[in-house]
This record gives C-alpha cells, sequence and structure tokens, in this order.
C-alpha cells in the first residue's frame, strides 16, 4: 500500500526544502571576527603561588603582553574569570583564580583567550593533592638542627656513621660543609669544607668574579674503601674524601660531570655513578683508583624525547642500576656489569620525575615525580605501573626501608613525608618542615630525613631527622 502527502503540503514543498537548506546554511560571521591576529604574541602566564590546592587561590602573573591587551582564561568552556584582566603599559597584570573545593588534583590544560590584538594559547595549572598530615603516632622521631643549607644524606654501615652535604645560597656558593654525624645521636663528629673553586672568566669590561668553594651537594658512601664520594654541582664535578676524618682524596676538575646531582657507589662490584642531569648520561668511575669509565648514554625510547637522569637506585644482587628522566616520562634498567642499558621503561603520569628507589622484598621500582604529584609502583619486568599513589606536592625522592618495606617519600611543596605500604596505600603522612629534600635508608630500620629552610632563622628549616617504625 502506497501513501502519499496531502495536495497542501505537496504544494508547499519547494517552500519546505528551500527553509531547510536556508537553515543548513552557516550563518555569516559578523564584521571583525576575523581581524588582524597578534602576529608577534609573547604573552607568559606563570603562577607565583608555591602551592595550589582544592579550593585554594591561585595567584597569577602575565607579562609579555601588548599593553591593553585583554585576558580571559578558560577551563574547557567555564570562563575563570568574567573581568578579564588587561596588560598594563609594561605588558604585565596580575591576577588570581579561586578553586572550588572538588576541583581534581592534577595538570590542568588552561586556555588563555587574547583580545586587541588577539592571541591564544594554552596554561597549565598544577592542582596538588590535599593531604592531611597523620600517623605520626606509628613513628618514633628525632631531629636536629646541625648546619644550614641541608642537601643530602647518606649512611655508612662500616662507619656507623651519617653523612650530610649542605650549601647555602646561589653561586659563588662560598657556605658549604661535609658533615659526618653520630645516627643516633645525631651529634657531629666531622666536618670539612671544600676547597676554593676557580672563578669563571669575567665578561669584558667587568670586574674579576669570585669562584666560590666546591661546593656538596649529593652524596654516596663508599664502604669497601672507606670514602665520601660527593658532587659539586655548580662546578660540574664530583669530589672524594675520606669517611675517617673528612680529608680530602681527590678533587675532580671542573667539567668532569655535566651537572653533576646523584652519585651512588656500588662497592661489591667496584664502580661509581654519577647522575649527569646536564646530559643524557650516567658518568662512571672506578671506586679504588678514582679513574673515568666510559659513561653510559641513555637514549630515551620516546619520538623526539630526552633522557635526563636524576636519582640513582642500585639492586645490588641483580646487578642492576635504575634512574628516572626528569625531561621524558621514563626509567631506565642498566645492567652494572656490561655497563648498558638494558631496557627503557615508559611511565605514563609521570611529570618531571626525579626520584627512584629499589625495593629489594617486593622487587619493585619507585618513581616519584614533581610535576604529577605522585608515586609509582612499577614492575620493571614487564614495565606495568601497578599502583599510583598522590603523596604530595612536588615530591622529590624516595627511600624503601627493608625492615617494614615501607617507602618514604619528601614532598618538597607541600612540606610533608608521605609513607606508603607495597599495596599502594598512605598509611601515614608526616610533617617533614620546611621544604623536605631527601629521604635516606641505613637498611636497618632507620630512614634519615633533610630539609631545607626558608631563611636563616627558620625553625623548621635545616633539620636532620631520623624516622623508625614503632613496633606494634
Amino acid at each position: 500500500m502506497s501513501h502519499s502527502l496531502p495536495r497542501s503540503l505537496r504544494r508547499a514543498r519547494p517552500a519546505l526544502l528551500a527553509l531547510a537548506l536556508a537553515c543548513a546554511v552557516p550563518a555569516a560571521l559578523a564584521d571583525g571576527a576575523f581581524s588582524r591576529p597578534d602576529t608577534d604574541y609573547q604573552g607568559r602566564i606563570s603562577l607565583k603561588s608555591q602551592l595550589v590546592t582544592p579550593g585554594s587561590t591561585a595567584e597569577l602573573a602575565g607579562e609579555g603582553f601588548k599593553p591593553g591587551q585583554r585576558v580571559t582564561l578558560l577551563r574547557g568552556t567555564t570562563v575563570l574569570n568574567p573581568q578579564a584582566w588587561v596588560a598594563d603599559g609594561e605588558g604585565r597584570f596580575s591576577a588570581s583564580v579561586a578553586l572550588p573545593q572538588d576541583a581534581a588534583p592534577g595538570r590542568h590544560p588552561l586556555l588563555v583567550r587574547v583580545d586587541s590584538p588577539d592571541a591564544a594559547a594554552v596554561f597549565t595549572l598544577k592542582v596538588s593533592p590535599d593531604l592531611p598530615l597523620q600517623g605520626a603516632s606509628g613513628f618514633a622521631v628525632r631531629d636536629a638542627h646541625v648546619v644550614r643549607g641541608l642537601y643530602q644524606s647518606g649512611y655508612s654501615a662500616a662507619s656507623n656513621a651519617l653523612f650530610v652535604t649542605s650549601a647555602v645560597g646561589r653561586p659563588p656558593v662560598t657556605q658549604s660543609e661535609l658533615v659526618k654525624l653520630d645516627p643516633r645521636t645525631l651529634k657531629v663528629q666531622a666536618r670539612a669544607t671544600p676547597a676554593p673553586a676557580p672563578a669563571p672568566p669575567a665578561a669584558a669590561g667587568q670586574p674579576p668574579r669570585d669562584g666560590g668553594v666546591y661546593a656538596v651537594y649529593g652524596v654516596g658512601v663508599d664502604d669497601a674503601n672507606g670514602n665520601v664520594w660527593v658532587t659539586n654541582t655548580r662546578q660540574d664535578s664530583i669530589a672524594v674524601y675520606r669517611q675517617s676524618d673528612l680529608s680530602l682524596v681527590k678533587q675532580f676538575p671542573v667539567g668532569t660531570v655535566s651537572h653533576a646531582r646523584d652519585v651512588l657507589v656500588d662497592a661489591q662490584r667496584g664502580k661509581a655513578f654519577v647522575s649527569a642531569t646536564g646530559g643524557n648520561h650516567i658518568a662512571v668511575f672506578d671506586a679504588a683508583t678514582l679513574q673515568p669509565a666510559a659513561d653510559i648514554e641513555i637514549a630515551s625510547s620516546l619520538r623526539g624525547g630526552q633522557f635526563t637522569p636524576m636519582s640513582l637506585a642500585l639492586d645490588a644482587e641483580a646487578g642492576k642500576l635504575y634512574t628516572v628522566s626528569i625531561s621524558s616520562p621514563e626509567a631506565a634498567v642498566i645492567d652494572v656489569a656490561s655497563g648498558k642499558v638494558e631496557k627503557v621503561i615508559p611511565l605514563s603520569n609521570a611529570e618531571s620525575a626525579s626520584g627512584v628507589a629499589w625495593d629489594a622484598g617486593a622487587k619493585r621500582l619507585l618513581v616519584a615525580s614533581q610535576g604529577s604529584d605522585n608515586l609509582l609502583i612499577v614492575d620493571p619486568a614487564s614495565g606495568r605501573i601497578e599502583h599510583d599513589v598522590a603523596v604530595g606536592a612536588a615530591p622529590l625522592n624516595i627511600a624503601v626501608d627493608p625492615v617494614s618495606g615501607l617507602a618514604y617519600v619528601s614532598s618538597r611543596a607541600s612540606g610533608n613525608l608521605a609513607v606508603v605500604d607495597r599495596s599502594g596505600t598512605l598509611v601515614a603522612n608526616l610533617d617533614g618542615g620546611t621544604f623536605p629534600n631527601h629521604v635516606h635508608a641505613d637498611g636497618k630500620g632507620s630512614v634519615f630525613a633533610v630539609n631545607k629552610s626558608q631563611g636563616e632563622n627558620d625553625p623548621r628549616g635545616d633539620r636532620v631527622t631520623r624516622i623508625e617504625k614503632r613496633a606494634r
């Protein structure tokens, strides 16, 4: 059976079709919608707040804009500033954005919409987790103020001593010490001031420059040879001191290791490893003769990526060295005997990774990332991320206590020490003082934390803290 339209509608079909076609044609854009864009856009937005958490206010600064440009910020389709910010005569503005309490932690892409002349860009706003302190009663804690500018610590079982490095200020650094402590009392047993460093050449027409000292930053102990290795990051160098009295064994020349950061000694195999954060390699030295060996270059597995090594960790039993990259979301596995990179593991949600640790009991690799505020627990055999744990803002370093199996993570921006078990559960969140910088386990149940300070008279800064899990 067939059906046909009534005669009145059949007559109206041409008019209806014309109306439908008219509706399908986009409306003409208003005049000026495609005005001349900003062909030399230099605007930048930066975050002035040290820490942004859900419910807080993000303080922003704009610069490089053209005077009078109007700036609107959007998250998705939501306008964050109904009243546009206007750049002053110097192309600057100050502004703030109040975040809702339900803002999800993470890196949020915000659209920067600019008018007069027009431009657009993306500004990434990191919202960090707001984790309350908890669980302190389960830990015995002792701390002491030792010296200003604390950076790292390393424990020697042979000397039963804790070695800490310190450096104050920016180049030329004139105040720096390597200090030997009693690990129980945290009393100073010996201290050494680094040797003067050569002055960099002065610019034409400028007075001579001060070279400061070979300030010490990273530290690693060598119990087989009775030495302490340190990195002189500002001079792209390293040095070796005697554990017993902190006498200088060897100061390497300027330029030995580009931006030397961490140093780790494999006493069993007689090698010292130094991460060259100014490059893409790990420098290697003979721990007995102190002579350099071949560098271990690490190529990124990502297209166009650059692997920049940071912290170092050792699986002494298997002879594997681990490091992470701050410039690409990756970790590297290195065979110590051959000095070859076995694999590079891609890491999702690892933004600006810096800390790494090896959990020998669980055979797992732990990675802390400043940009993503998290701890990853990784199976290095498969590359699978088993746990992704929020630990605080800008976590820097990790230490695993083999006695309890707990991982301690120092988060610089939020001032906490997160304690995480092997199942990825945050079992405690301890007060880390001002700017927690480094954590180190002695392998016998104690973890040592060091932190920085906000000025010379900060009562919560420049502390060495020993932490031990209380028995139940």
